[in-house]
């Protein structure tokens, strides 16, 4: 009968136990081991302003713009301005060619000086009409004279003092032409209704223009000491807004400037765009500087509530929110194991909600599960 092997092999005998002895320790270990954190994506409980509002396209209209036109028709003779250019209200802006309308008015002065001529003659002659008339009465008076004479005599009187005002009332018509002839006349001059600046050039020296059924334009004129903003508004923000909230903008140019505002109006008809349907809500900026141009792009926000050094979370790290209202939120300790806590929070944006108890600013709150994988033995914790 062989015996056992112990005794022949004592250098392999004990390598072999002492291997069996580790890896029953290792796997002792394995199984009393806590298990590692959880892999998560955090972010940090942060405390300062907080917004809530609503995110519109703009464009940078000018408060007031006039386009100038013509009333006259003719060649335009000079041009005195060019785009660009400042302007005070009264200014010659352009001129078109008066020949047209200055032989206008001559014929019209003309007309005039001849009835003022015919109403001498006509004066003259009723004068000598009234004194043939009294004459006539006299001696009717005498006897010297019948009744047909003296009939006549008041008729022709009569009829002399007619044909004066008759004459009067086309002086008059004359003079009212001669009124319109000089305002017409006027016209060839055009004068800035406003201060402003020329924003276009729309006639050209040289061209003629035709001031028919309605006046053609020369020039484009804006006041752009103070703009307004026309924000598109999307159908289902408009009802949430209304005059008189805070507004800031701002253009590509100068994207870390903010303009502000307060909203003016909301206009009642929309616009649709591919279908999508936008009301227009308008305010007013100054603008003194002149940095803001027309028909510029702002990217609006439309504050409807603002809370200052707010603690906030982002809306990823709530729950589902319980019958009392409170949200439960997962909170990483810094050994990396979470605990979870319920809180209860007041503004919420459209990426943070705003806490009022049940944190601290600095912690750390779970906003998601990681998509890598721990290596073996440890956790990796990624935070936001």
């Amino acid at each position: 009968m062989r015996e056992w092997g112990f005794g022949r092999r004592p250098l392999r005998n004990a390598v072999l136990l002492a291997a069996v002895l580790a890896l029953a320790a290792g796997g002792l270990r394995y199984w009393l081991a806590e298990p590692p954190p959880p892999q998560v994506l955090t972010a940090a409980v942060e405390r300062g302003e907080l917004e809530d509002v609503v995110l519109a396209s703009g464009v940078v209209q000018p408060l007031r713009q006039v386009d100038v036109g013509a009333q006259a028709s003719g060649q335009l003779k000079t041009l005195k301005v060019e785009a660009g250019d400042k302007v005070k209200q009264g200014e010659l802006l352009a001129e078109i060619d008066p020949e047209d309308s200055l032989n206008d008015l001559k014929a019209s002065e003309a007309a005039l000086d001849a009835r003022i001529a015919q109403r001498r003659a006509k004066q003259a002659a009723l004068q000598q009409a009234e004194q043939e008339a009294a004459r006539q009465r006299r001696m009717r008076h005498e006897g010297s004279t019948s009744d047909k004479e003296l009939l006549a005599a008041e008729t022709a009187f009569l009829t002399q003092q007619a044909g004066l005002d008759e004459l009067q009332a086309q002086i008059r018509q004359e003079r009212s032409q001669l009124d319109s002839k000089r305002t017409k006349l006027s016209y060839n001059r055009i004068l800035a209704p406003m201060d402003g600046e020329v924003v276009e050039i729309v006639t050209q020296q040289g061209q003629t223009v035709i001031a028919m059924q309605q006046a053609p334009v020369i020039l484009k004129l804006a006041d752009l000491s103070q703009v307004t903003v026309r924000a598109q508004v999307a159908e289902a923000d408009v009802i949430r807004i209304k005059a008189g909230l805070p507004v800031y903008f701002t253009v590509l140019g100068a994207p870390d400037q903010r303009f502000r505002s307060q909203l003016r109006t909301i206009l009642p008809t929309p616009e649709k765009i591919n279908n999508a349907v936008f009301y227009k809500a308008l305010f007013d900026v100054p603008n003194a500087d002149g940095k803001l141009r027309v028909d510029m792009t702002a990217e609006v926000s439309i504050v409807l509530s603002r809370v200052a050094q707010a603690l906030s979370v982002p809306l990823s790290a709530l729950g589902e929110a319980g019958k009392d209202g409170r949200y439960p939120v997962k909170v990483q300790g810094k050994d990396g194991r979470l605990q979870e806590r319920r809180v209860r929070v007041g503004l919420k944006t459209a990426t943070r909600a705003q806490v009022l108890d049940g944190l601290q600013a600095g912690e750390k709150v779970v906003t998601g599960e990681s998509a890598d994988k721990p290596e073996e033995g440890g956790a990796v914790v990624v935070s936001a």
